[in-house]
């Protein structure tokens, strides 16, 4: 299967010990699916994961941060965006995520922003 994470479930990640988004990041390494994603999207993980207010909740220090993202990214298959079919979703924020699922040929969207998300859903049907 493959897959591509929304900023929302890194942080949920980076933030929680022990939920589902915690679980899904400790199964990338493990190769249970394929994560793709774009640079343009790996620029946005670093941008929010290490903005002040985040590091103050999950407690991650920037250069921790800075080495996860390199890890990941040696079990992430870089997409190229191709084509871009703005404006699809309500967050302009959202559609790098959106673009990187259907130039990868993702199978899913892995989100907590569901409800910004459902407008695009039928674009790769």
């Amino acid at each position: 299967m493959r897959l591509v994470l929304d900023t929302s479930v890194l942080i949920a990640g980076f933030r929680s010990q022990s939920g589902a988004s915690r679980h899904l990041l400790r199964l990338v390494p493990q190769r249970r699916f394929e994560l793709v994603a774009s640079s343009a999207l790996y620029l946005e993980y670093e941008d929010v994961l290490t903005r002040p207010e985040q590091i103050a909740v999950h407690g991650v220090s920037a250069d921790d941060v800075a080495r996860f993202l390199v890890a990941t990214a040696t079990f992430t298959e870089q997409v190229r965006v191709y084509f871009s079919y703005r404006p699809q979703l309500q967050d302009a924020n959202d559609e790098m995520v959106l673009e990187a699922a259907i130039n990868g040929r993702a199978d899913a969207i892995v989100t907590h922003n569901v409800r910004d998300f459902a407008c695009g859903a039928s674009l790769r049907d």
